[in-house]
Formats: C-alpha cells, structure tokens, sequence
C-alpha cells in the first residue's frame, strides 16, 4: 500500500515521503481499516517536528483521525494507532474505540468529526459549563478546531464572538455563524470584546492559540468567567499570572481530551451520540475547505503548520471520493 513515511524530524513538507509499505497488522484487540478519509490537524505538523506529547519510533506514518471501513463493510471513524497513522490507505486501530460514523456526514466530514469536535464539546459542556445566553469567545475561529467551538457554541444558545487573522478568515467565521468577529489583524481584540459585550467581557474564552491570544484572553474575560486551555498553535506556552485570576474571580481550565480515553471512556461514547445528533439536526457539519488526494498529504500538513488553512482539509485516499488535485 502507499504511506506517508518520517523517517526523521523536521517540517513536513521536508520529511514527508510517500512510499510503497507493507500494510500494518492488527495487534491484540485491534482492527484493521480501509482508509476512507483522513482529516490533516495540527499534532500531525507537531509529530512530524517532535514536538508532539507522543513520540512513535522512526520511521511513522502521521494522520491521527480517520474515517474508515471495516472489513465486513462499515464505516466507522477512528484515531489510528501510531505508528500507522491515517495519511495511508490502510490503518490499525484499537477496536474498542471506533466509533460509528454519522449518517449525516460524508467521509470528509465524518473523519473531521472526532478530535476537533470531541474537544469542543468537552471543553465547552464538561470543563467551561458553558450556558445559553452566554458570551462565548474562540481564537482561530475560522481554523480546524475553532470552527468547531463556533459551531458548538451556537448549538448551546451562546452568542460567540470569534477572532480571526484576515479578511478572509473574518468571512469565514460569519459563514460559520459568529455574531462578532474580530480581526485581530485590524482591531484591538481587548477593546472590542469589551465593545462587544457591553464592557463585561467574554463569560466563556475558547483559546487554541496560546501566547498574545492567552494574554487578551486574560484582559478580556468576564467576571466569573472561564478560559479554556486546548493548545498552543502559536508555539508559545504563556505564564499565567495567578494573582490576576484571583483579583479578576475567574477559572483557568485545562483541557487534554485525550485523557478521556483512559481516565473515562465512556465519556467519549457519550459526546459522540451527542455529536451524531447535533449531526443529524444540522446544528454542526465540520468545515471542510478542501479535499486532496493521498499524494497531496505533506502540502496540506505544512499548510495546516503555517496557519494558512481555514477549516479542515481531507486527505482522500481514493480518488473517485471527490479529491481534487
């Protein structure tokens, strides 16, 4: 089978190579599965640099969501087991954590569905207890994992205020539903929040980013208010000043989704069925902004690195599945 193979750290486009390869074996409790569509997502640029909290031995195939099909024929959505990841036709992954695609999502959509959406979800509902009528703010409202957020945000009632970098972005984040968007580019995002919300601040603050987002995160979040930790795509982990959380009466929370998966897994089944509904409501669809083919894979990987992609871009093994070069 063909496999995007590291065989050593750097940038992806550099250490990215697509290669003939043995497809895996399925250990003790896995499954294999044909690959159907893999969604590209930032670890994937971080596995490929070293930098992820996982490190699979040289060399690796990245790809850390897929949606695929069994050998009796269904179609489920998965994290592969690494170091067989999902930019390949073939996978492995634990069976006791594939889950039933949605009926109201094709494949690209369905793989987009897991990682982005299960963080959303988790970080919203299980960490912020985000509540209708709420202000919600998401940094990269526009990228793979905000979108997400702006989507599950207005599934719940809140109002969402999303910032973004560009004029491009900005429209994206309306098509997505944001009440407000901000860009960041062109406007003071402290003070616009606070114009926003009345001078309040934000009640609910959804930040991927990290760095110069954490520090408006911190001037522009509400009374009692909550700022959700999901990652650090700017490459820069800020120093949170606690004698500012104490004087302001807000919540810093930290949010790993992937712990859920050995600290309570059933958790996890129970966000998907939520998600498969709000997939069948039409309340959420994952924003897919392209569809590539396998040999496609590295370009979309570096791409997703620089902060250049809107959405989330689907790597589609088989070409009659509506790629385009």
């Amino acid at each position: 089978m063909q496999a995007w193979q590291v065989h050593e750290n750097g940038e992806p486009s550099e250490v990215m190579r697509l290669e003939d390869v043995e497809p895996p074996t399925p250990g003790d409790g896995q499954v294999l599965l044909k690959v159907r569509a893999a969604n590209v997502n930032f670890p994937d640029a971080l596995l490929c640099r070293g930098q992820y909290q996982v490190r699979p031995p040289l060399p690796f195939t990245p790809g850390v969501e897929i949606c695929g099909e069994t050998e009796d024929g269904r179609r489920v959505i998965a994290n592969p087991a690494l170091p067989h990841g999902g930019f390949a036709e073939y996978v492995v992954a634990d069976a006791g954590a594939v889950l039933p695609a949605p009926d109201a999502l094709d494949d690209a959509e369905a793989a987009a569905l897991h990682i982005g959406y299960q963080t959303g979800w988790f970080g919203l509902h299980r960490r912020a207890h985000l509540q209708a009528g709420e202000t919600l703010l998401v940094h990269a409202a526009a990228g793979g994992v905000g979108s997400a957020a702006v989507q599950l945000g207005k599934a719940a009632g809140a109002t969402v205020v999303g910032v973004v970098g560009g004029a491009g972005k900005a429209a994206v984040a309306r098509e997505l539903g944001c009440d407000v968007v901000i860009d960041r580019h062109a406007e003071d995002v402290v003070t616009a929040v606070k114009e926003a919300t009345g001078g309040r601040g934000a009640d609910v603050i959804y930040d991927p980013v990290g760095g110069a987002a954490y520090a408006q995160s911190a001037k522009a979040v509400a009374f009692e208010g909550r700022i959700v930790v999901v990652g650090f795509a700017s490459g820069t982990i800020p120093s949170p000043a606690l004698n500012h959380a104490l004087v302001k009466n807000y919540a810093i929370l930290g949010l790993h989704w992937g712990l859920y998966n050995t600290k309570n897994p059933k958790l996890i089944q129970h966000c998907h069925e939520q998600l498969t509904e709000l997939a069948a409501q039409g309340a959420i669809k994952p924003l897919i902004s392209e569809r590539v083919p396998l040999s496609a894979a590295a370009s979309a990987v570096q791409r997703v690195a620089d902060g250049t992609t809107t959405g989330r871009i689907a790597v589609l093994p088989t070409p009659e599945n509506g790629a385009t070069a």
